[in-house]
């Protein structure tokens, strides 16, 4: 386990002086991604081209292997940068070669980003089929249920924004790969909290922005594409260094790089770049199941607090990771008065409300979290109630 006092201090300042549970809305910043993301930004001061020659482009390919060891990716190729989550899964949802009637599965608790570029595709003869959760998300059991000849998607949340279900990605990559569907994860909220092996959990595209889980700055993300997928893809948004010998700038070639780097739609954010590669260098160090292990056990001190206070659980006990949803006993009004009543005991949370209108709250933990904070919020909770 890695030393979290030290970890606060060194690299989380702004944790000490506030209650932030609130990673899986826009996580603290890294002193070592504020740090880095300033120094850049002098360098574009003084002489940008030249740092944009001699410092970024080599750091794209060693950021690239960085990520690819941490998700296990065959190679550094199937990593490419993207600006978000509803990027990468809108360029993923367009590229495929689709037939009218063909479906797309996907669970009733997704969050937009994972919903909206699927069911765009009704356009072309596609439908998305939202399959109700069961116990917080999707389980093999109902995907079972609503598999067909015509399926060609299953795409998940590793980690769900709202009920914080972890999804059985091993259980669920391997339904899909015996049948030959491709399997899609949104890892936006799981990243940098839980492990992913991309190869044993037969992904065939991950996507995911970098300013929850992956501790980086808004506007930066990345996209993994299995390559023997990736030859298959024709994307619809090209940009000027999606191609081969893109820098040839008048000789015009339609010729995708190969790889994830075709998904490229011209200059990268570079600040959220360079920020990201020392996020990636963070979790590196600490570990995911380290992290995992850490913010498994902040969950469950906070899952036990908020029963004895009185609330209602909306998260599963057993597959969870580090996002713990609870019912307001609120109407929309009042769980906004709440919110705001925890703000001003330094309590950073979020409110969420369901199809049915019922609100709730959302704690959210990473790294910087502990079970110590938990048990300091229990009293300001007993008194809230």
């Amino acid at each position: 386990m890695f030393d979290v006092q030290k970890l606060r201090t060194e690299e989380f300042p702004y944790s000490l002086d506030q209650y932030f549970f609130n990673c899986a809305s826009i996580s603290l910043l890294p002193q070592r991604v504020h740090n880095q993301m300033q120094i850049t930004s002098q360098h574009l001061m003084r002489d940008p081209f030249s740092h944009w020659r001699d410092e970024v482009m080599p750091l794209l390919t060693t950021m690239n292997e960085k990520i690819a060891g941490l998700i296990n990716a065959a190679a550094a190729d199937e990593i490419a940068p993207i600006t978000s989550t509803s990027y990468g899964l809108n360029a993923l949802a367009q590229s495929i070669p689709w037939q009218p009637g063909d479906n797309v599965l996907l669970c009733d608790v997704e969050f937009p980003a994972n919903v909206y570029p699927w069911m765009s595709l009704a356009r072309d003869g596609v439908e998305a089929r939202l399959i109700p959760a069961n116990q917080g998300g999707l389980t093999v059991a109902a995907l079972a249920e609503a598999v067909d000849a015509r399926t060609r998607v299953v795409t998940v949340s590793a980690v769900q924004f709202f009920t914080g279900h972890r999804s059985d990605l091993m259980a669920l990559g391997q339904f899909c790969r015996e049948r030959g569907i491709l399997f899609v994860v949104d890892a936006i909220q799981c990243i940098g909290h839980t492990p992913i092996d991309v190869q044993a959990m037969h992904i065939d595209a991950l996507v995911t922005g970098g300013q929850k889980s992956l501790l980086a700055a808004p506007g930066i993300g990345f996209i993994y594409v299995r390559d023997e997928l990736c030859e298959t893809l024709r994307p619809r948004f090209i940009g000027g260094n999606s191609t081969r010998d893109y820098l040839y700038w008048l000789d015009y070639d339609l010729t995708f790089l190969p790889g994830a780097a075709r998904f490229g739609m011209g200059t990268p954010n570079i600040l959220g770049l360079v920020g990201m590669a020392r996020s990636v260098e963070l979790l590196t160090e600490l570990g995911i199941p380290a992290i995992d292990q850490h913010t498994s056990a902040v969950a469950k001190a906070a899952m036990a607090m908020l029963e004895r206070v009185g609330y209602e659980l909306l998260t599963p006990r057993e597959a969870h990771a580090g996002i713990v949803t609870f019912g307001s006993g609120r109407d929309n009004a009042a769980a906004d008065q709440f919110i705001n009543d925890l703000l001003t005991h330094k309590i950073a949370a979020v409110k969420h409300v369901d199809r049915n209108g019922k609100t709730y709250i959302r704690f959210s933990f990473h790294c910087y979290n502990t079970v110590d904070e938990i048990a300091q919020v229990e009293p300001i909770l007993l008194k809230l109630r």
